[in-house]
């Protein structure tokens, strides 16, 4: 199969989807790897030593022309639209619950689109899981950073000090991203509150941090009232594959401290903050009510060498899987390449984008 790796061009975005170990691999497996100049370099990875393990370095038209399989890290771009040839295979993060242009662009084109974020295996989601984990220690990082003053921020240190009380986090949320980011809290000395749907993940919270964590479940009530003595606010929630529902509306900002930070980490499907737009590294925040919102819609890019590493270890083998066994095999044979399917042949496959594009 001839697999392409494009150079990511989002705002931002460093990682790339294959690094040259991942290329060897495939190589041996007789596979032809197409990577375009310089895709590696925001991650430390230069095009020689792509070169030094047989893969071909190319320019961009030819990536998209030639290939039969492109890997990315982020969904492509309208830039990469008319590149995307009918009948083509893309395995990256597509986000396409609240982009109902690229859904349709994936539709008219009959192009195979596999999700990195959809793909479930024994109940959890691999592909997501490094990147998730990633945003959610970045979270109160950025939400600490941004609380100074000279950032519009309150001017609370996250941390406190002696005689002085730490500042509050409210997470909402209790999968990877809430578990991470509560780590983080929970160790920089926060006050820190997670409030989530499923009892039985906040019973695994309690238990994991002894009691350090405050857990309280997800209702209307409790968010309105945690939130109006938040520092920082952390919008965790996941619907594979769908739209995130928003949970804080723009007149709940009214209650929250002037000054209080967003960091609102589901933004790539929609945010939980009714008031959350997409923002990129270079600008990443903006303020409604006085309240700050740092919604960059690719946290983990800031740390490409990380991210890529990490993001590569999880998805090598199922690259390998689909280039040994064929696209289309590969998705009738194995149940986890399956569920990471969201169009095919001109139709929607996974139920929760359907439901969010009402097709």
């Amino acid at each position: 199969m001839i697999i392409g790796v494009p150079k990511e061009i989002k705002k931002g975005e460093y990682r790339v989807a294959l690094t040259p170990e991942g290329a060897a691999e495939l190589k041996k497996d007789g596979h032809a790897i197409l990577v375009e100049t310089g895709a590696g370099e925001g991650s430390g990875f230069s095009d020689n030593e792509y070169l030094n393990v047989d893969a071909d370095i190319v320019d961009r038209e030819t990536v998209f022309k030639k290939s039969e399989l492109i890997v990315k890290v982020k969904e492509p771009l309208t830039s990469e639209y008319n590149l995307l040839k009918d009948g083509q295979a893309i395995f990256t993060y597509l986000h396409l619950a609240p982009n109902r242009e690229l859904t349709e662009l994936l539709l008219k084109k009959k192009i195979t689109g596999l999700a990195y974020e959809t793909l479930q295996k024994d109940g959890s989601l691999p592909l997501l899981a490094p990147m998730s984990e990633i945003a959610g220690r970045m979270a109160p990082l950025m939400g600490a950073y941004f609380l100074q003053k000279i950032h519009r921020g309150e001017g609370v240190l996250a941390t406190g000090t002696v005689g002085v009380k730490p500042a509050k986090a409210v997470i909402l949320g209790a999968g990877v991203v809430g578990t991470n980011a509560a780590h983080v809290c929970v160790g920089i000395g926060m006050d820190t509150v997670v409030i989530n749907k499923g009892v039985e993940k906040l019973q695994k919270l309690d238990e994991l941090f002894m009691g350090r964590v405050k857990t309280l479940p997800l209702t209307a009530h409790n968010i309105a009232e945690e939130i109006k003595d938040a520092d920082i606010l952390i919008g965790a929630i996941l619907v594979p594959g769908g739209k995130t529902p928003v949970l804080v509306t723009k007149e709940m900002l009214k209650t929250m401290k002037k000054g209080a930070v967003i960091i609102d980490v589901s933004v790539d499907q929609g945010g939980c903050i009714e008031t959350s737009r997409p923002t990129t590294h270079d600008n990443p925040i903006y303020e409604v009510e006085g309240i700050i919102h740092y919604c960059v819609a690719n946290m983990p890019g800031a740390y490409p060498r990380t991210s890529t590493l990490a993001l590569t270890n999880t998805t090598l083998p199922y690259i390998k899987f689909l280039a040994n066994m064929g696209v289309e095999h590969a998705i009738k044979e194995d149940s986890a390449i399956k569920t990471a399917l969201n169009t095919y042949e001109g139709r929607i496959t996974n139920k929760a984008l359907a439901e969010a594009m009402g097709i």
